[in-house]
C-alpha cells in the first residue's frame, strides 16, 4: 500500500472560511449513480480543498454525509493486535485493545460531536451509510473470522441503537433504501452478505473484484451503491504501490457496473481512496470526499474535496 505525493497545490481562498461546499445532491438521489457512471479513466479530478482536521482522528474509516454534516468512523487503538504462531480458537491474531469512534464534523473540518461504539474486544468500526433516516455503522473484532454489531445512529439525536449482530468481521454496509436489506462485506471484503433490518442473512456470495479490497460504500441510488477501495502492489525495488478505485455496484445482484482508477495520493503517500470516502453531486459537478492519512501520520488527518466536471 502506498507511494508519490500530493500533486495538487490548493490556493488559499479554497482554505478560507465558507469555501466548503454546501451540501447537494440529497440522500438517495440517482444523480450520483448516473454522474459516476458517465466517469472514466481519463476524467479530470481537481483538488479543491485540502482541509487540516485539528482533533484527534485516530484511523478513519467510512464517511456518511448528512446535509452539511460529515459523519466520520474511526478506531483508536489502545493495544495493537499480535500474530500467534498458531491459530488460537480460529484466530490469527489476539483481538487487541481499542475504542470504536463516529466524529461528527461541519464541512469546515471543526469537529462538532464524538460518539462512541463498540463493547469489550468490538471496537473497530468500518465503512458506513446514511439511509436517509440513521447513519449505519458496523463495529468488529480488528481480525478476520470474529464478530460485529451493526448499529443505527440517529444523526440528530446522537441516539444509537443495535440493529444485529453477526458472526463475522464486517467491515462496511450500505442500506438498500428501495429494497430495505442491508448489504455488507467481511475482512478485505472477500464475502458480501445481505441482511434484512433485523439481522437475518438472506445472501451470501463471494465477491467478484479481486483487484479492490472494499473500504467504504454508500447507497448511490437506482438500488446500487459506491464503493472505494484500495489494494498493495510491490514494485520492482522491493517496495510497494497502492492502488485505488472506485466502482458501482448493482446491490439486487452484486454486478459492478462501473469501476474506474483514482490515481491521486496523500500527504502521507497514501492513495486516496484508502479508507473514508463518500460522493454527492451538485449540478454537473462530482464532488468526492475523502480523508486517507490516520492522526499520527504524515500531515495528520486531512479532509480532501476532489471535483469533476460530467455534466
Amino acid at each position: 500500500m502506498r507511494r508519490a505525493l500530493l500533486p495538487t497545490v490548493l490556493t488559499a481562498a479554497l482554505l478560507c472560511a465558507g469555501a466548503a461546499p454546501a451540501a447537494a445532491a440529497p440522500p438517495g438521489d440517482d444523480a450520483v449513480a448516473e454522474a459516476f457512471a458517465q466517469t472514466t479513466r481519463s476524467t479530470e479530478w481537481e483538488q479543491v480543498q485540502r482541509i487540516p482536521l485539528g482533533f484527534p482522528t485516530h484511523h478513519p474509516q467510512g464517511f456518511a454525509l448528512v446535509g452539511d454534516r460529515i459523519f466520520m468512523s474511526s478506531v483508536e487503538i489502545l493495544e495493537p493486535t499480535e500474530r500467534f504462531p498458531q491459530p488460537v480458537d480460529g484466530h490469527d491474531r489476539t483481538p487487541g485493545r481499542g475504542v470504536g469512534h463516529v466524529l461528527v464534523l461541519d464541512r469546515a473540518g471543526n469537529l462538532l460531536h464524538d460518539v462512541v461504539l463498540g463493547e469489550d474486544t468490538i471496537y473497530h468500526p468500518g465503512g458506513i451509510d446514511f439511509d436517509g433516516e440513521s447513519v449505519w455503522v458496523p463495529v468488529a473484532e480488528y481480525r478476520p473470522n470474529s464478530r460485529s454489531i451493526v448499529y443505527r445512529l440517529d444523526p440528530q439525536t446522537y441516539e444509537v441503537h443495535e440493529a444485529f449482530r453477526v458472526d463475522d468481521h464486517v467491515g462496511g454496509v450500505v442500506r438498500d433504501r428501495a429494497g430495505g436489506a442491508v448489504h455488507g462485506v467481511s475482512w478485505g471484503s472477500r464475502t458480501q452478505y445481505t441482511w434484512t433490518a433485523k439481522g437475518q442473512e438472506i445472501g451470501r456470495e463471494d465477491n467478484p473484484n479481486h483487484v479492490l479490497d472494499i473500504q467504504d460504500c454508500d447507497y448511490a441510488g437506482a438500488r446500487t451503491q459506491l464503493c472505494s477501495g484500495i489494494t498493495g502492489l510491490p514494485t520492482a525495488d522491493g517496495g510497494s504501490y497502492e492502488l485505488g478505485g472506485l466502482e458501482l455496484r448493482d446491490l439486487r445482484d452484486g454486478r459492478i457496473l462501473h469501476q474506474v482508477p483514482f490515481p491521486h495520493f496523500s500527504s502521507a503517500g497514501h492513495v486516496v481512496t484508502r479508507n473514508p470516502v463518500a460522493l454527492e453531486v451538485d449540478g454537473p459537478t462530482l464532488r468526492l470526499f475523502a480523508a486517507p492519512d490516520d492522526g499520527a501520520e504524515g500531515a495528520g488527518t486531512e479532509l480532501l474535496v476532489y471535483e469533476a466536471q460530467v455534466g
